[in-house]
């Protein structure tokens, strides 16, 4: 099959149509990640379009080296080219170093950012806790009195957004049939079996047990939580979520370009994963997170919230969780961010199928790649990429 041929011809035969049945899978998702409205029902995000274009500084990246994990040698070029990057831009100090784009898309193309939307809803939250309108130390409950008897009835906000709630669910992008799959069911990102009674996200949030467990004790990756802070977020503003996400953070920051949410039969929106977003669009919150919420002199993100971010939390949960081997030993998980425990104060945002926003001070750098990784999650290949990002800001420290 030729992904080129994909959605060509009007129709498309049926080997290549993309459908809510294989839109995630490859090589239908090299065209559907930046096509997502036209597989699934959508809230838009104004960007208001008033942003001022990047400048720039083109710099040769291609064959700046680094070592894999492997000992193996890689430069810049071949990691963009063999991790099925679709767009990818390079910033120091707000100039655009570097971008490059592939498999059809370009600068005006929304493509799904998945969990990167956590870290963009995990910064909104603190917008709301700055206007006294979010508690995170609240119980669930205040927000979300739906949630008693679930596993988010004796959990705080700050539990939700630090992944340390007690549940029991289990992260398996690759189980068709358990929880997991009942989950894809009720966010609308899978066609509804036929005689199957049609759910919805919010509903299904409020199913949710209870682990053993004490909240706060471990690090435990799970995607509703973030769909949770979403509602969360509702409430507490009083503002449904695409609005709230395009007032308070992509109209202030000068976004070029419109986003958008994937949404649930009840419009329930995805602020776990459906965010879609240009990829200058993507690097500007970037930047914008490492200028600390500052956007041309406007405070956009309270400083102290990004602060919190990078300096604060427990790193005792994320360390015993499976998830800590991957970092180094000073890593740990903050209001939806991943802090490396680099030298450098690297931190980062991630979600699945390749899409990254790494954000490097000490080199003054931000990165934004999006991409279509065939699985969902490739270990070797993220710590191949981190490699690669950490080399780039080295590369910058000695260039400058």
């Amino acid at each position: 099959m030729t992904q080129t041929r994909l959605m060509q011809a009007l129709p498309s035969d049926a080997d290549h149509q993309v459908t809510l049945a294989n839109w995630r899978l490859p090589p239908f998702s090299r065209w559907a990640f930046h096509h997502v409205r036209e597989v699934l029902p959508t809230a838009n995000i104004a960007g208001g379009g008033a942003g001022a274009a990047f400048r720039r500084s083109e710099r040769k990246i291609a064959q700046v080296a680094f070592q894999g994990a492997d000992g193996k040698e890689w430069n810049i070029g071949r990691l963009l080219s063999e991790t099925f990057t679709d767009g990818f831009i390079l910033l120091q100090r707000g100039r655009v170093l570097s971008e490059w784009y592939d498999a059809g898309q370009t600068p005006e193309s929304p493509h799904i950012v998945f969990s990167v939307s956590k870290s963009i809803s995990g910064t909104l939250a603190g917008i709301l806790v700055d206007r006294g309108q979010l508690d995170p130390d609240a119980p669930v409950t205040r927000y979300i009195p739906e949630a008693a008897g679930s596993a988010y009835g004796d959990c705080t906000v700050r539990h939700v957004l630090d992944m340390t709630v007690s549940i029991d669910f289990e992260e398996n992008y690759l189980d068709p049939h358990g929880v997991f799959g009942r989950y894809r069911l009720a966010t609308g990102w899978n066609p509804l079996p036929e005689g199957t009674r049609p759910t919805d996200l919010r509903g299904f949030l409020v199913t949710l047990k209870r682990a053993q467990r004490a909240h706060g004790s471990l690090f435990h990756y799970v995607s509703p939580n973030s769909d949770l802070l979403g509602w969360i977020l509702e409430r507490a503003s009083g503002v449904n979520y695409a609005q709230l996400l395009s007032d308070a953070i992509w109209k202030p920051m000068g976004a070029e370009q419109d986003a958008y949410v994937t949404v649930d039969r009840l419009g329930a929106p995805r602020s776990a994963g459906g965010i879609c977003v240009t990829l200058r669009d993507l690097a500007r919150f970037g930047e914008m997170m490492r200028l600390r919420g500052l956007v041309d002199g406007r405070q956009v993100v309270p400083g102290g919230w990004v602060d919190d971010i990078t300096q604060n939390g427990d790193p005792k949960p994320w360390q015993i969780s499976e998830a800590g081997k991957l970092f180094a030993p000073k890593g740990r998980y903050r209001s939806k961010w991943y802090i490396m425990g680099y030298p450098s104060g690297a931190y980062c945002a991630v979600g699945i199928h390749g899409q990254w926003i790494y954000v490097d001070p000490a080199a003054d750098m931000v990165i934004a790649k999006q991409s279509s990784q065939p699985l969902p999650v490739d270990v070797p290949m993220d710590t191949l990429l981190l490699a690669g990002f950490d080399a780039l800001g080295r590369w910058l420290e000695k260039t400058a």
